[in-house]
């Protein structure tokens, strides 16, 4: 028996505590945002927050979180707006096939959350989820671009950003 914090919400599933808790998310849950990449917590498509923190649910046995902790997935990301670097997505096509953008999303939004003007040497640091279609200077720039908005005073997060060239 597992209880979380799931989202804002008190959830009690009835699993195994060694189950990932990819698994509980997906399975028990129904949350389906999160995805199954590699099962070794290298590519990133399973990220959610942990407590504001990124974590790779993947190899996280379910018995590990306490009720105390908050649990996001990206269907929990946003409140009653998007979140900014969602808005950022949107608007600079960061996701070509859009498999392992939850994930990339989830691991933006915490080193956001972390540090809130980060350098381009500490995103591509600090994210290290795997995008197989390779939309990494997008994700550069989408974070790039939600961090702008997130610090500008009082700018709306879905300003229009400034037209970029694609290739």
């Amino acid at each position: 028996m597992a209880q979380l914090n799931l989202n804002g919400k008190p959830v009690t599933i009835d699993v195994e505590g060694d189950t990932p808790l990819l698994w509980v998310i997906r399975e028990q849950a129904g949350l389906t945002g999160t995805k199954y990449g590699c099962g070794i917590a290298q590519c990133g498509a399973c990220t959610v927050h942990l407590d504001g923190a990124a974590l790779r649910s993947c190899v996280m046995p379910v018995s590990a979180i306490t009720p105390e902790q908050k649990l996001v997935t990206i269907e929990g990301l946003a409140g009653s707006q998007p979140h900014p670097v969602q808005i950022a997505w949107a608007e600079l096509d960061v996701a070509q096939c859009g498999y392992c953008q939850s994930g990339m999303l989830m691991a933006a939004a915490a080193l956001l959350a972390q540090n809130p003007n980060p350098s381009e040497e500490e995103i591509r640091s600090q994210i290290t989820n795997i995008c197989r279609c390779g939309t990494y200077m997008r994700v550069l720039e989408g974070i790039q671009l939600a961090a702008r908005r997130m610090n500008s005073a009082g700018a709306p997060a879905s300003a229009p950003a400034t037209a970029q060239a694609r290739t």
